[in-house]
C-alpha cells in the first residue's frame, strides 16, 4: 500500500496511510501516515467499536488536510487494551496452539477448494464461516 500511495502522490493525488506497521511504512516513506499500535489488520480500531473507528478515520482526514511536509507521522490517541497483553499472544505459534491452528488452516483450505470448485469468486472470510 505504501508504494501505491507514493505512486498516487507522484501523480497529484493526496494520500494518507492508516496502519499498524511503523517499520514497514517508515522504510517505504509515505507522505502521510496515521499510526495505530493495534494488531495487524485492525488499523482503524477494535471490531464493532464504531466511535473509535469514526474518530480514527476523522483523524486520518484531518492529517490529509493539515500535513505540510513529507513523511508526516501522527499517532492515534487509543490503545488496543490497557495492558497491551495482545502482543504476547498475537501470531504466537507453539505447542499450546499448534494443533488448533493446523485444524483451522485445513478447514480454511477445504472451504477455499469447495468455493473454487463451485465457481465462487471469493471464498468466505474466516469469521463468516
Amino acid at each position: 500500500m505504501s508504494l501505491v500511495a507514493r505512486h498516487l502522490e507522484a501523480h497529484g493525488i493526496a494520500t494518507v496511510i492508516v496502519g499498524s506497521a511503523m517499520d514497514i511504512v517508515s522504510h517505504c516513506g509515505v507522505p502521510r501516515y496515521l499510526h495505530s499500535d493495534f494488531p495487524l489488520g485492525n488499523p482503524c480500531g477494535r471490531p464493532y467499536d464504531r466511535s473509535m473507528q469514526l474518530s480514527i478515520c476523522s483523524q486520518a482526514i484531518a492529517l490529509l488536510r493539515a500535513a505540510q511536509t513529507a513523511n508526516a507521522v501522527t499517532r492515534v490517541p487509543y490503545e488496543w487494551s490497557q495492558d497491551n497483553s495482545w502482543r504476547d499472544d498475537y501470531s504466537r505459534v507453539d505447542a499450546s496452539n499448534r494443533e488448533e491452528l493446523a485444524r483451522r488452516g485445513a478447514e480454511r483450505r477445504r472451504r477455499q477448494a469447495e468455493a473454487k470448485a463451485a465457481g465462487t469468486e471469493r471464498a468466505a472470510m474466516i469469521a463468516e464461516g
